[in-house]
């Protein structure tokens, strides 16, 4: 090679260096605010525990529960609908525990967790898709119930109405999660003075009102079975994504620490799995309200009587004037789906913009996620998937389960009874293996079966009970995949290359600060790796988690352990086997 043409390579890989290092500057100064595929620093958690679950409790102001609740009721009775949603919520909660639990006490978001978890570093890019999605469809059909309070409070045509719906929440969600904060603290009580105040007056005025809901047959003959338990209950489960929407939120939960360990704890129940006894109660008002309409208001109005705002109009006009029960339910929708919609739109920015950067290894800024989520959200309400809810979240509830149902083994089987997960959910590039077919065998095992199921393929008499197949069969898989593989498939290497410990004294991930030599910025000790390129002097130089997601070479990373010491090494590191799960209170 000439000198000429090698001086050209040079200056073309210092070039390339250069772009990609510029670009993981950018994409680390863009998600400063919301950390964005990035584990949460201690710099930027400095809420207190009771404020960081205020605010995630003010997410699930959402007004679908409602038309979950009345739609299951309509169709199976009051009795199956209300044990059908009892048993959902005992499930989901039981689910959403140990993961958000983790989220709370490393700082991660569910992508994050699920990549050491049983994915792989690509692996979990599947799992993410399916979250976004479902930000999509509940944006979907929170903007169909603002619209259709539009369309009865001022007469706004629905189409228009959907588009109002969802750019009004734009200029919010792009200021991440510190307007997140401020908007859900300020909103709820107006939320909660006006949904429960008048539901309060109606079963005190009316006694009737409660006799005809404990009453109400449905569609069915109204008689307890388990058949409509089951298919009650498998609507409740497509909610269980919204643990990841809560999870966005506690992942900002400020260290554990003996003093604040009570309100800690507290936060993390009621604001992590507690959201679903929240939602379980709004389903089971949902219900109430649907019998209302049918018992006392109109029984001709069939599954309108599950839409929200005629719920609440007539709610309000049993204590006020027309004009002004319309003008209320109307502030009502508004201030609900602003609440959740924001949100919605939030939580799935970070997703797609996790997938497509982990794919592409380019981050073209979370304002363009935020606009590609709510596009496909503004599709589906011109496609009027708002009346379609039963089915749609019917059908998507088989893959939600198989996907959570997984995490949630790995972490309380494999992780904590088996010891054959790695206690630490590994997120970092250079640590973890691409693809782990632990959690990709389990989820797509259970989601094909169930799916099987619900189309009918496995008889008529087992289709209700295809949730229950996608739960069962991710519970049993994912264990025994770990046991198959042996848990080869989860660390690329046991050591980070950094000497400093993982954890502080209380079992919390370290706050030590460490530069990052591609992007200039600092990072926390947890974020950080040990660069396989040395300094100028032969010096170990560190990386951060960030700049390995943007950079498509692997000139930064460590090589990977050889196969006879993974073999012979445990999962669980020397660092993790200090680290306890009480540990710190």
């Amino acid at each position: 090679m000439s000198p000429t043409c090698e001086a050209q390579g040079v200056r073309r890989d210092v070039q390339f260096r250069v772009s990609r290092a510029d670009n993981a500057r950018a994409a680390a100064e863009d998600s400063l605010e919301d950390y964005a595929f990035r584990y949460v620093p201690r710099s930027f958690r400095r809420w207190s525990a009771g404020s960081i679950g205020v605010t995630a409790l003010g997410s699930i102001a959402f007004l679908a529960d409602f038309s979950i609740g009345a739609s299951v009721g309509i169709e199976h009775g009051t009795h199956n609908a209300v044990l059908g949603i009892l048993f959902a919520s005992i499930v989901i909660f039981v689910v959403g525990l140990p993961i958000a639990y983790y989220a709370a006490r490393f700082n991660l978001d569910l992508d994050l967790i699920a990549r050491g978890s049983g994915f792989g570093y690509y692996g979990s890019s599947i799992t993410t898709v399916v979250f976004a999605v479902f930000t999509c469809i509940f944006f979907a059909l929170e903007g169909a119930i603002m619209a259709q309070g539009l369309h009865v409070a001022v007469a706004v045509p629905l189409p228009i109405g959907y588009f109002i719906s969802t750019v009004v929440v734009i200029p919010i969600v792009i200021y991440g999660m510190r307007a997140l904060e401020r908007l859900q603290f300020w909103t709820t009580p107006l939320w909660l003075a006006l949904a429960l105040l008048p539901l309060l007056w109606v079963i005190v005025s009316d006694p009737g009102a409660v006799s005809a809901f404990v009453a109400f047959p449905g569609e069915s003959d109204g008689i307890v079975s388990f058949g409509a338990i089951v298919a009650s209950a498998a609507v409740c489960f497509a909610l269980t994504p919204q643990l990841a929407e809560q999870i966005d939120v506690i992942r900002a939960m400020p260290p554990r620490t003996r003093a604040n360990r009570l309100s800690w704890w507290a936060s993390l129940l009621f604001a992590g799995p507690g959201w679903v006894l929240f939602s379980g109660i709004k389903q089971v008002i949902g219900v109430f309200l649907a019998v209302y309409l049918l018992t006392r208001v109109d029984p001709e109005l069939g599954q309108r009587a599950a839409e929200p705002v005629r719920q609440f109009i007539a709610l309000y006009e049993s204590l006020m004037p027309e004009w002004l029960a319309v003008g209320l339910a109307l502030v009502l929708v508004v201030v609900a789906q602003i609440k959740i919609n924001v949100t919605n739109a939030y939580s799935g920015s970070l997703a797609w913009s996790n997938v497509y950067t982990r794919l592409t290894k380019t981050y073209p800024g979370r304002t363009v996620f935020i606009l590609f989520n709510l596009a496909i959200a503004l599709a589906l309400m011109w496609m009027d998937v708002f009346s379609l809810i039963s089915f749609v979240l019917s059908l998507y509830a088989n893959v939600v389960m198989a996907w959570l149902v997984t995490i949630a083994a790995d972490i309380a089987i494999n992780k904590h009874v088996l010891g054959i997960s790695p206690i630490f959910p590994e997120f970092r590039r250079g640590m973890l293996r691409d693809w782990n077919p632990v959690g990709l065998v389990s989820v797509a095992l259970a989601s094909l079966l169930s799916l099987a199921a619900f189309g009918g393929l496995l008889g008529e008499g087992v289709r209700p009970f295809s949730v229950l197949i996608a739960i069962g069969v991710a519970v049993v898989t994912t264990p025994f995949m770990a046991l198959v593989t042996r848990g080869r498939y989860y660390l690329r290497r046991q050591s980070d290359g950094i000497a400093s410990p993982m954890f502080d004294a209380d079992g919390n991930p370290s706050g030590e600060r460490l530069r990052c030599h591609v992007t200039g910025y600092i990072f926390e000790r947890p974020d950080m790796l040990a660069s396989a390129e040395r300094g100028a002097h032969g010096e170990t130089q560190f990386v951060s988690s960030l700049a390995l997601t943007l950079d498509d070479s692997d000139r930064y990373v460590l090589p990977a352990e050889s196969s006879a010491r993974q073999a012979h090494s445990s999962p669980r590191t020397a660092e993790e086997s200090r680290w306890q799960w009480g540990r710190g209170g």
